[in-house]
């Protein structure tokens, strides 16, 4: 079993959601406290022994590139004014070279679709999706190594799942369920956004995968699906029955930070955890709130 060493990070969505704001900047961008949505994602991949980053671009994303490369002028300047704290906050959007990507998605045709842009890149080796819209936020064990731990044990496809309300499961794609073993639980099928009263299950995908080679060939042939889109669920469900298949039922927090409620909830909750501002957030909410 090859280990998972190349992650794919599809960001080339419009972010619709959080216009005027994603006018001028991408919305993997936007902030939680001082770091990029996207920034939390690489630490993730990071954390999980992931050496190469794939980005999926679309036009208007040239911030993100610009974001990880070396902003000369600006360390520099930090250097000569001897801000070390500084400099060291900047190690983390320098990753090693060679070892970031990026690719262009020249249409908008579905999670699938994206995931199929960085099959050159992939080749024929597994490898992680990692949703930014999506904060799971776990730093003493994230979910995307917590994952890598769970699909060393029973190898093949491991999909990130949480247990949704009822009244929420048709906003998600539903595992239907088989046998479970700890955060494991065996995958015989996906139900897209099924209708209210209707989910085999309150497993809800997350925005995490770990995925086989095989995957690729079957986003090949292009079939679309749910808003006449190449889903990736539809070609995942394609491998159920012919490899191991299972959804880990990811242990700590999450904030939907593709939706304004999640993101400002998110920024909210981060900032308390941090002493730097913590209190000073802390004593406005008691004061204000």
């Amino acid at each position: 079993m090859k280990p998972v060493k190349k992650a794919v990070f599809p960001v080339g969505g419009m972010g619709t959601r959080f216009l005027p704001a994603t006018k001028a900047v991408p919305k993997e961008m936007l902030p939680v406290v001082d770091k990029p949505l996207l920034q939390y994602a690489v630490d993730e991949a990071l954390a999980a022994g992931i050496e190469q980053m794939i980005f999926v671009t679309a036009r208007g994303k040239s911030a993100l590139e610009d974001y990880f490369d070396v902003a000369g002028e600006l360390v520099a300047t930090l250097k000569e004014r001897g801000k070390t704290a500084e400099l060291q906050v900047l190690d983390g959007t320098q990753l090693t070279p060679g070892n970031i990507a990026y690719v262009r998605q020249q249409e908008p045709a579905g999670l699938g679709h994206a995931v199929w842009c960085a099959r050159h890149i992939t080749g024929d080796e597994p490898f992680a999706v990692l949703l930014p819209d999506e904060l799971l936020w776990n730093p003493a064990d994230p979910c995307l190594a917590q994952m890598v731990r769970a699909r060393n044990e029973v190898g093949g496809t491991v999909i990130a799942v949480v247990e949704v309300p009822e009244n929420e499961t048709h906003r998600y794609g539903i595992v239907d369920p088989g046998a479970s073993s700890g955060s494991l639980t065996q995958v015989k099928g996906f139900v897209e956004k099924p209708k209210q009263g209707t989910a085999p299950s309150r497993l809800a995908a997350v925005g995490r995968y770990l995925i086989e080679p095989e995957c690729m060939d079957i986003l090949s042939e292009g079939k679309r699906g749910a808003g006449g889109e190449i889903q990736l669920t539809d070609a995942l469900a394609q491998l159920i029955g012919k490899q191991p298949f299972h959804a880990h039922t990811y242990a700590g927090a999450r904030y939907d930070c593709g939706d304004k409620a999640g993101h400002v909830t998110a920024n909210i909750a981060l900032a308390l955890e941090r002493p730097d501002i913590g209190p000073a957030v802390r004593a406005w909410m008691t004061a204000n709130l």
